[in-house]
């Protein structure tokens, strides 16, 4: 049982980079496997990145792939998203997530069980 909350969104620039971090508490944070979702105003909440449980594997939209990188630190409780050469595009109310996913929907919503509250992204010039 966990609690998420994200930090870091707000403004940038095209082709800038921001930082977006997950903060959890509670219990049995190194078995969820993690993920980043964003939404759009009048869009689906899409997949845009997840990490396994262990660190170990992780996986990305191809929109962000290259750009984006994804980490966590099990010891700290928390978890990365690296946002490099942003577009408007990305911009987005992104959402930390847990959950239990296998191989063929860890990239799908239902996979998750836990969120934060969201926090946004802008990138406008």
């Amino acid at each position: 049982q966990l609690q998420l909350v994200e930090s870091g969104g707000g403004l940038v620039q095209p082709g800038g980079s921001l930082r977006l971090s997950c903060a959890a508490s509670g219990h049995n944070f190194r078995n969820y496997d993690m993920a980043w979702f964003r939404q759009a105003p009048g869009k689906e909440r899409e997949f845009a990145a997840a990490i396994r449980r262990n660190g170990g594997t992780s996986y990305y939209a191809d929109s962000v792939k290259g750009r984006f990188t994804i980490s966590r630190d099990n010891a700290k409780m928390t978890m990365s998203l690296v946002m490099n050469n942003l577009k408007p595009e990305d911009t987005a109310l992104y959402y930390c997530t847990a959950g239990y996913a296998i191989t063929c929907n860890i990239r799908r919503l239902e996979a998750y069980t836990t969120w934060g509250q969201g926090i946004q992204v802008t990138v406008s010039s």
